[in-house]
C-alpha cells in the first residue's frame, strides 16, 4: 500500500498507476446479501439452479456490487493521510464491461487521473480497472472522484 501525506505526493503520481489490490473471491453469500440490501433479486444473480442454464453457466455478481467494492480495493492500494475528511463525490464514468461469475476472483488497479487543488481541499479522480482472474477483458472500468477537505 502507498501512503500519501500531502497534495505534492499525489501530484507526483498524477497520470500514473498507483497500485493493485489483493484478489477477492466473489461468493454467492455476498451476492445474496447485496440483493437483499438493494432489492435487486434478478434471477441471474440469486437463482443458482436456474442460472446453470444461462449463457454464463451460473450466477453472476450485480454490476453495482462490483462497483461497491471500490472502497475495499482502494484501502488496500493507497492511504491518504492528510485532510480532515475524505468524501465520495461520485463517478465521472462507470462501465460494466464483463460479467463477474460467482466464485471468481477480482482485484483492482488504481490510477490517479486527475489531482486538483480546490479552495477547501483537493479533488482526486481515480480510475479503477477491476479485473477477473484469468480473463482478459476487465469486469469494470470506473472513474471515481474523492474530495479531501481541509
Amino acid at each position: 500500500m502507498r501512503t500519501f501525506t500531502s497534495l505534492d505526493d499525489l501530484l507526483a503520481l498524477e497520470g500514473q498507476e498507483v497500485g493493485t489490490s489483493d484478489w477477492l473471491t466473489i461468493t454467492q453469500e455476498q451476492v445474496d446479501q447485496f440483493a437483499e440490501a438493494t432489492g435487486d433479486h434478478q434471477w441471474i444473480h440469486v437463482d443458482v439452479e436456474r442460472a446453470k442454464d444461462s449463457p454464463f453457466g451460473g450466477t453472476i455478481a450485480h454490476g453495482f456490487l462490483t462497483l461497491s467494492l471500490i472502497p475495499v480495493f482502494a484501502q488496500q492500494i493507497f492511504d491518504l493521510q492528510f485532510g480532515d475528511a475524505k468524501l465520495n463525490y461520485g463517478c465521472d464514468s462507470v462501465r460494466f464491461t464483463n460479467p463477474v461469475p460467482v466464485g471468481s476472483r477480482v482485484r483492482a488497479t488504481a490510477t490517479f487521473e486527475g489531482v486538483k487543488q480546490l479552495e477547501k481541499g483537493v479533488q482526486i479522480t481515480t480510475k479503477y480497472v477491476v479485473e477477473i482472474e484469468g480473463v482478459e477483458r476487465p469486469a469494470l472500468v470506473a472513474q471515481q472522484i474523492t474530495l479531501v477537505l481541509g
